[in-house]
C-alpha cells in the first residue's frame, strides 16, 4: 500500500536528520530556531486567547518543541505528539517526564482532541508522484479533521516559491487549491495565512 511506503520512508528521513543534529530546529528538518517558532506563531491562531484549557494533537511533533512553544505563552492545554520516529518519542518522553500534560505516541493514529496542529509534515516527499504525495497529504488531512473537534491547522510550502529554488524533492502546493478544498470539506471557517516571511502557507480549519 503506498500510503505504508510513505510512512516508512518519511520515518527513515527525520530519524536520519534526528540522528545528525540531534532535539534542535535542524533535527526536524528546519533552517533555524527563529523559523520554528515563526511557523508556530501562525499554527497557535487556531488557539484564542482566553481558549482554555483544552486538548491539542500535534501531528509530526518532534521532540515536542511546542509543547514549548504552548507553555511559553501560558496556554493550558493537554498536549499529545504523535511521531513516526521511535528515537524522537523517546527524547521527548524522557525531557518531557514529569508533566502529566504532556505525553507522546509512536505512530500517526490521532486521539480525539480540541484542536490538530501539523507544522511541516507535508513538504519533504521524497522520491514520490506529485499524485501519490496529493493522496496522501488527503489522507492525513482527513484524519486530522476527523480527530478535531474543534478545528486544526496546518502549513505547506507555497507554488509562489521562485521556480528557480524549488527543490524537486519537495512538495509545494496551491494555496487557492488547498483553502477551496478546505471549505468544501470540513467547514465553512477557513482562513489562510501567506503573509508572514517564509515560502509557505498556514491553512487554519475551525468547526465552531
Amino acid at each position: 500500500m503506498q500510503h505504508d511506503s510513505i510512512l516508512t520512508a518519511v520515518e527513515r528521513y527525520y530519524s536520519r536528520r534526528f540522528s545528525e543534529h540531534g532535539a534542535s530546529a535542524k533535527g526536524v528538518d528546519w533552517n533555524t530556531e527563529q523559523s520554528q517558532e515563526l511557523r508556530f506563531d501562525q499554527l497557535a491562531q487556531l488557539v484564542r486567547d482566553g481558549d482554555g484549557p483544552l486538548s491539542v494533537n500535534d501531528l509530526g511533533c518532534g521532540y515536542g518543541a511546542f509543547a514549548d512553544f504552548l507553555t511559553d505563552r501560558g496556554v493550558q492545554a493537554s498536549y499529545t505528539g504523535y511521531e513516526l520516529s521511535a528515537a524522537m518519542v523517546e527524547h521527548a518522553q524522557a525531557r518531557f517526564q514529569g508533566r502529566p500534560d504532556v505525553s507522546f505516541r509512536l505512530g500517526s493514529d490521532l486521539l480525539e482532541a480540541d484542536y490538530s496542529i501539523a507544522s511541516g509534515i507535508f513538504n519533504v516527499k521524497l522520491g514520490f508522484s506529485e499524485d501519490d504525495w496529493s493522496a496522501y497529504v488527503d489522507d492525513v488531512l482527513d484524519a486530522m479533521a476527523r480527530a478535531s473537534t474543534r478545528g486544526f491547522a496546518f502549513n505547506m510550502l507555497t507554488m509562489y516559491s521562485d521556480p528557480d529554488r524549488r527543490r524537486p524533492d519537495l512538495y509545494y502546493a496551491d494555496p487557492r487549491v488547498v483553502f477551496g478544498a478546505c471549505k468544501e470539506r470540513y467547514s465553512e471557517r477557513v482562513a489562510l495565512l501567506h503573509d508572514y516571511p517564509l515560502w509557505e502557507f498556514t491553512t487554519i480549519v475551525r468547526f465552531e
